[in-house]
């Protein structure tokens, strides 16, 4: 099993900029890739950023120079860096692991981000 704890969320003004952390236990050996997806009231849970774990990434294109995923894989936590936050990227962000050889996933329970003009 692996499981994930989202933290970092919060209110915060237009231009400014945020932290999210992913912290991973469990079974981290057998983690293949992470991400972080947002969901907005309203709208489908979106991905905003994919990282392998041998270290290629991806990007929205509506966050792409925007924001940054990284691992810390000494602290076994994910991050995702925002910068120039606009609000529309007022959302829930979670974050989620796709682990073992049969593709099992995990998600983590969310952290908000308010983002007010």
């Amino acid at each position: 099993q692996v499981q994930l704890v989202e933290s970092g969320g919060g209110l915060v003004q237009a231009g400014g900029s945020l932290r999210l952390s992913c912290a991973v236990s469990g079974s981290t050996f057998s983690i293949k890739t992470m991400g972080w997806y947002r969901q907005a009231p309203g709208n489908q849970r979106e991905l905003v950023a994919g990282i392998v774990m041998r270290g290629s990434t991806n990007y929205a294109d509506s966050v792409k120079g925007r924001f940054t995923i990284s691992i810390d894989s000494a602290k076994n936590t994910v991050y995702l860096q925002m910068s120039s936050l606009k609000p529309e990227d007022t959302a829930v962000y979670y974050c989620k692991a796709v682990w073992s050889d049969y593709g099992s996933v995990s998600w983590g329970q969310g952290t908000q981000v308010t983002v007010s003009s």
